[in-house]
């Protein structure tokens, strides 16, 4: 049995605010909560990635809270070990091979020791390489017994040929570790896309595993990453941690590659440095921020500086049937959007079948395998539970133990599938 779904939204936005909070200025006070909202902050935290982190903030005594924190952090410490031995045989390989490539996001935060094993979880490891040398490390990596699991228009896909995803409430040591291979560096913000691969790319590239040419790079992407999670409100707290850390070592020749030849190109860098802004106090420079603000696009400069994180993410709970429509620069793209909404391109509709046979929790697919116009229709009618954040609550419920009070009323039928334990560390917005 779960809380009516509007308490859980609101137990949700009420966690995540907190969680980001007490990571922004550590130290507060346990939260006055009870054990629903205790329940409900840790679906939050494995929401958001940042349950070893919180394991770190002491000042928090909730019920369940520190075990559930400990665990993960241990969790996430023995999954690092695992992709540490792993990435040191990718780079083995690739040097014998000839092949150069660079571990991108968490894989290069922590290289560069932002975080230490067990802090930062990591779904799975991303590598940009070189269009030509897309096929060959594809074999190599088949020789590391990985096998092609799928392909979209960002990355190819490889898993493990052995092993199944765990069914537990955020991350678990033995999930596989999946293998995402990269040759450009490019978002849709909805439609339009942005491609960054030549200042991700290092110029003097050598054999094996190579790092970002800069910090200036390395935050380039981020913030990419992080405008296409705010587009498709799919942001967690642990991005915005990334950027925060990263943002204390950048100097103003780093901003400056940031920026690039002409600061109206990085508008998309507006929103997601804008929201760490407000909840990170002096982590990004005010010049920073005022340059970046995006010309010609009122309403995302206008949403960007009140966007909390709770409605940037999938803890904002409700589908959205028009999600991102702040992003729009033309009035072309809105058609293109509106068309794409209607009748789906074929790479998209592939792309959602291939999620629904991998994602643990898009394996109940009622909601999925509704026709899009009941879909549609459903959204616009009432609200409806995001299948990724109702996964999580269900699964915070379950973690520990029986339903705590008789007063709790369960879910209504048809507001969202019934599903065991799951893993959401890696859940992606259908």
């Amino acid at each position: 049995m779960l809380p009516p779904l509007k308490t859980i939204r609101r137990g949700l936005r009420r966690a995540t605010e907190a969680l980001a909070f007490e990571l922004a200025r550590p130290g507060g006070p346990t939260p006055a909560w009870d054990e629903a909202q205790w329940r409900l902050a840790s679906a939050a935290a494995a929401i958001h990635g940042v349950a070893p982190l919180m394991a770190r903030c002491q000042a928090w005594q909730g019920p369940h809270w520190s075990a559930f924190t400990a665990s993960q952090r241990e969790h996430v410490e023995l999954r690092h070990r695992r992709i540490a031995e792993l990435l040191s045989q990718i780079d083995q390989e690739t040097r014998a091979a000839g092949i150069a490539t660079v571990p991108l996001k968490g894989s290069a935060l922590h290289a560069m020791g932002l975080y230490q094993a067990g802090d930062r979880p990591m779904a799975d490891i991303d590598l940009l390489v070189p269009e030509g040398d897309l096929d060959a490390m594809t074999v190599l990596l088949q020789g590391l017994g990985y096998v092609p699991s799928f392909s979209v228009w960002k990355h190819r896909v490889l898993k493990p040929a052995d092993g199944e995803p765990q069914a537990c409430l955020g991350d678990h040591r033995d999930t596989p570790i999946n293998i995402e291979l990269h040759t450009c560096i490019q978002e849709r913000l909805p439609v339009a896309k942005v491609d960054i691969t030549r200042r991700v790319f290092p110029i003097t590239a050598h054999p094996g595993l190579n790092t970002y040419p800069s910090n200036g790079a390395l935050m380039s992407h981020l913030l990419l990453h992080a405008a296409g999670n705010i587009c498709n409100r799919s942001f967690r707290l642990v991005h915005m941690h990334d950027i925060a850390l990263l943002a204390a070592r950048m100097s103003a020749n780093d901003w400056d590659e940031v920026f690039g030849a002409d600061s109206r190109g990085a508008w998309w860098a507006f929103p997601p440095l804008a929201m760490v802004a407000r909840y990170y106090r002096h982590a990004i420079p005010g010049c920073v921020i005022s340059r970046l603000a995006p010309r010609g696009r009122a309403l995302l400069r206008l949403t960007s500086r009140r966007r909390t994180l709770t409605e940037a993410s999938c803890a904002g709970f409700w589908h959205h049937t028009l999600h991102g429509i702040e992003w729009f620069g033309s009035f072309g793209e809105v058609r293109t959007y509106l068309e794409n909404r209607i009748r789906p391109p074929v790479e998209a509709l592939q792309e959602q079948q291939d999620m629904m046979s991998t994602q643990l929790w898009l394996r109940e697919r009622s909601w999925v395998d509704l026709p899009r116009g009941r879909r549609f229709l459903r959204v616009l009618t009432r609200p409806v539970p995001r299948m990724d954040a109702l996964y999580a609550v269900r699964a915070a419920f379950e973690e520990f133990g029986n339903p705590i009070t008789p007063a709790l009323q369960p879910v209504a039928a048809g507001n969202g599938p019934s599903t065991s334990r799951y893993s959401v560390s890696n859940a992606r917005a259908v």
